[in-house]
């Protein structure tokens, strides 16, 4: 099971790192040790002072598929959830004015808290979906999936191009501005069109 991250795929969030918007879709990958589910808590590692939460919508992948055309992208998922990109801020920052990868700020054990999935067939409309993420009760982050830059199914077709998608593998497909720290104690909740679909705690 692979873990296949966008990055920048929402303008306002480009901004507000003062990120160029990309040409062509960007992704990276987590390891499968990056993942929490089941509402355990996320433990603050040591190695960074500067974790950010990163919410995203989620795409379950569904049937095998390589090279796929768009047309047919929507085919490869039928579930749909929520997630937490964490994103240890300063190691990233250091790693992009070095010109080396992002795997250290982007990969580490426990990056990737899961939420429930949705059946795609419940969501009216995929191309349009609310999703939030509350932090202590107070809403942090907001989206809408009309605003990504690079769609569902564009991804899709692209990440196919270079890597074969597998049944159950995820894409975490961008986060929305509106990023920032977590702190031991916080009380992280993340919704899609008013679902709770992860709640868990910093550690």
């Amino acid at each position: 099971m692979k873990i296949i991250c966008i990055g920048r795929n929402y303008l306002d969030h480009a901004k507000e790192l003062d990120h160029p918007v990309p040409e062509e879709p960007i992704f990276f990958m987590k390891p499968d040790s990056a993942i929490i589910k089941n509402n355990k808590p996320f433990f603050l590692p040591d190695f960074s002072e500067e974790i950010h939460h990163e919410v995203e919508i989620v795409l379950k992948i569904c049937r095998v598929g390589k090279n796929i055309n768009e047309k047919f992208a929507n085919r490869y998922y039928n579930e749909i959830g929520i997630g937490i990109d964490f994103t240890a801020r300063d190691l990233q920052r250091n790693s992009i004015q070095q010109g080396k990868p992002w795997e250290i700020s982007k990969a580490f054990d426990g990056s990737a808290p899961l939420g429930k999935f949705l059946k795609k067939s419940k969501l009216p409309d995929v191309n349009s979906i609310n999703f939030q993420l509350d932090i202590n009760n107070k809403t942090v982050q907001k989206g809408n999936t009309k605003d990504l830059i690079y769609s569902f199914d564009k991804l899709i077709a692209y990440v196919s191009r270079f890597v074969t998608l597998k049944t159950g593998d995820l894409i975490f497909t961008g986060t929305p501005s509106g990023v920032g720290s977590v702190k031991i104690g916080d009380h992280l909740t993340a919704s899609v069109e008013g679902l709770l679909l992860l709640d868990f705690f910093v550690r």
